[in-house]
């Protein structure tokens, strides 16, 4: 199953080429001078597939990049040769479920389930366990993340949706793989034409902007060096803030638990806020979140009661969106996430803010 099956119909699956000859480009490392801005994540959902990920892999070494697989176990368990094929090319290997189903209406057993059976097929074909999970459509509750946890496994969810499974074009894939910053993950797919073709020019548009591909980080699900090296630096203070948990204000604000644990922001000028201590004046801050239909929805950011940017979301998709680099002052801040522009069409869903 794969997420295009949310919005469409899947489409054909091509082969992009035949085997490449040309060796692997040398891969960045920590101190590589290649990459004075940092490290991203390049991710690839729902393989292994027979059809693709073989000229996937060989695209993605051509282009001297690593990315992360987050596989399907049913595919690894159908296809344990491409899984080794994927280590052998240097990407590292996720869990992504076994059958992609919608997570969080699944029972604790049936979420165990999916996860330890992934693992079990992953392991079997490479001889180690995976040690990141993606959920599937990036749909997410406190009893999934207590079942990963158990697993040993760090959930990773994108800060960069590339599109693909909606039917990008390549240039409009490759404009995403553009707004990536250091740490920023992307969402991909194994199984797209143009995501395949997109490949190349990621290669050069990354390497114009000082940037290399990365592995993701165990600790924080964010892109730093192929070795563990040139993590990103935290706030001092608490880097994640679930919705739930902060002051609710305005009309219809409530708590939700589907797509996720989190709270809804019914009306205009319903709001959440809490106070954060920041002992540095910029931040950059992601906000996990989703409307209620196609719509899009929008969700203003303040801090210290001045607008400092909007979070926008485009679909009742979870995603992760960020604010980068924002200037404000120190000490004791009031954050507040305020819906601004409701036109009585869709709603507001928040999972939590994150501060980078």
């Amino acid at each position: 199953m794969f997420k295009a099956k949310l919005i469409k119909g899947a489409a054909a699956l091509a082969i992009f080429s035949s085997l490449f000859s040309t060796p692997i480009m040398p891969i960045a490392s920590a101190a590589d001078a290649n990459c004075p801005n940092g490290y991203v994540g390049l991710t690839y959902d729902d393989g292994p597939n027979a059809s693709n990920t073989t000229s996937l892999l060989n695209a993605l070494k051509q282009a001297g990049l690593r990315a992360t697989m987050f596989n399907l176990g049913q595919n690894a368990q159908n296809n344990p040769s491409l899984v080794r094929d994927q280590v052998n090319a240097g990407m590292w290997v996720g869990n992504h479920s076994y059958t992609h189903p919608h997570m969080t209406t699944l029972s604790s057993s049936q979420m165990s389930s999916e996860i330890t059976r992934t693992q079990q097929a992953i392991q079997s074909a490479t001889g180690t366990a995976p040690k990141l999970f993606r959920p599937p459509y990036g749909e997410t509750n406190a009893t999934l993340r207590s079942i990963e946890s158990q697993n040993g496994l760090t959930e990773v969810l994108w800060n960069v949706d590339s599109q693909d499974w909606n039917g990008a074009t390549t240039a409009q894939i490759v404009a995403a793989a553009g707004r990536l910053q250091n740490g920023d993950v992307i969402l991909m797919h194994d199984q797209y034409q143009t995501t395949l073709q997109a490949i190349p020019q990621i290669a050069q548009n990354l390497k114009s902007r000082g940037l290399c591909p990365g592995m993701i980080s165990t600790s924080t699900g964010r892109a730093v060096a192929p070795d563990g090296g040139g993590t990103t630096t935290p706030p001092s203070t608490s880097t994640k803030k679930e919705a739930e948990s902060m002051t609710k204000a305005g009309q219809y604000t409530g708590n939700i638990s589907s797509p996720f644990s989190g709270v809804a922001l019914y009306a205009n000028n319903d709001l959440v806020k809490y106070t954060q201590n920041f002992t540095s004046g910029t931040h950059s801050f992601a906000l996990r979140g989703a409307s209620n239909n196609s719509n899009m929805a929008r969700v203003d950011l303040k801090i210290g009661g001045v607008t400092k940017g909007t979070f926008y979301f485009g679909g009742s998709s979870p995603a992760v969106y960020t604010i980068s680099n924002v200037s404000h002052e120190t000490g004791n801040q009031e954050i507040e996430l305020v819906c601004t522009s409701d036109n009585g069409t869709w709603d507001v869903y928040i999972d939590y803010l994150e501060i980078q």
